[in-house]
């Protein structure tokens, strides 16, 4: 009998570190190591308190233009995505469409989720038409929109949440290595701080900067494209004030 109690305890020691090997920030908690019952406690994996960071346009021209799934709601496709994160916060970069009545309404739905949003502005450049043997006659300068601050009020709001501790993990939704110098400087001041980058690429062919790649090395990925068509909203949101935004028709 002694030698199958003193069998029984092995198994179970060893059942234990196992557990603890795979949840090790519950590796302190004391008596209840010794305690059989606790193996019956439904205890979940630790999370990570997490912020989402998208660039806007990266995210529409990198997977969401000429597809069916430009009505897409954010809050629900991140859940998918980081199931076992706590989501602190989505925060959407983007500019100011010039020509922006269907911006206007994808912005109105995002703005009933807990998606915030910041707006930056084009600036209407100019430029000098260049191709040769082109044969308009009239002038060769045009004007041209550029987006402005994008990436700069992105990185701002990074180093200034990992300054106030408001995330465990950054995820950024961006293909732009412009983010590469607020990358660095978290890394480089919290290295406490856990970063993971997802390149929005609908057709295969954009890939991964290799600037990106060696910042990030493995924690730089392609933004699953298979949970698009599982996180759109419904054709009408409601905007919470007894109205309704509606999908815009060649949506």
């Amino acid at each position: 009998m002694t030698s199958i109690i003193n069998k029984g305890n092995y198994i179970y020691r060893i059942i234990l570190k196992r557990f603890f090997d795979y949840y090790p920030a519950l590796a302190g908690l004391g008596s209840l190591y010794g305690c059989p019952l606790f193996l019956c406690c439904d205890v979940k994996k630790v999370s990570y308190r997490s912020v989402i960071y998208i660039d806007g346009l990266n995210l529409y021209y990198g997977a969401l233009k000429d597809t069916p799934w430009k009505w897409l709601d954010l809050e629900r496709y991140f859940h998918l995505l980081r199931s076992n994160d706590s989501i602190q916060a989505i925060k959407y970069f983007t500019g100011k469409a010039i020509k922006s009545g269907d911006q206007e309404t994808y912005l109105a739905a995002l703005a009933s989720t807990i998606v915030q949003i910041f707006l930056s502005p084009f600036k209407n450049k100019r430029i000098t038409c260049r191709v040769r043997g082109c044969t308009f006659s009239g002038s060769r300068k045009f004007g041209y929109p550029e987006e402005k601050k994008t990436d700069v009020n992105l990185g701002v709001h990074l180093v200034n949440d990992a300054h106030k501790n408001r995330y465990d993990l950054a995820v950024m939704v961006s293909g732009d290595s412009d983010i590469i110098p607020a990358l660095e400087m978290v890394k480089q001041e919290y290295p406490e701080k856990k970063l993971i980058c997802y390149v929005p690429d609908s057709s295969g062919r954009r890939g991964i900067g290799n600037d990106l790649r060696a910042t990030l090395s493995s924690r730089c990925r392609i933004l699953p494209n298979n949970l698009l068509a599982k996180a759109q909203f419904q054709p009408r949101v409601s905007d919470g004030h007894g109205g309704w935004t509606v999908k815009p028709a060649d949506w």
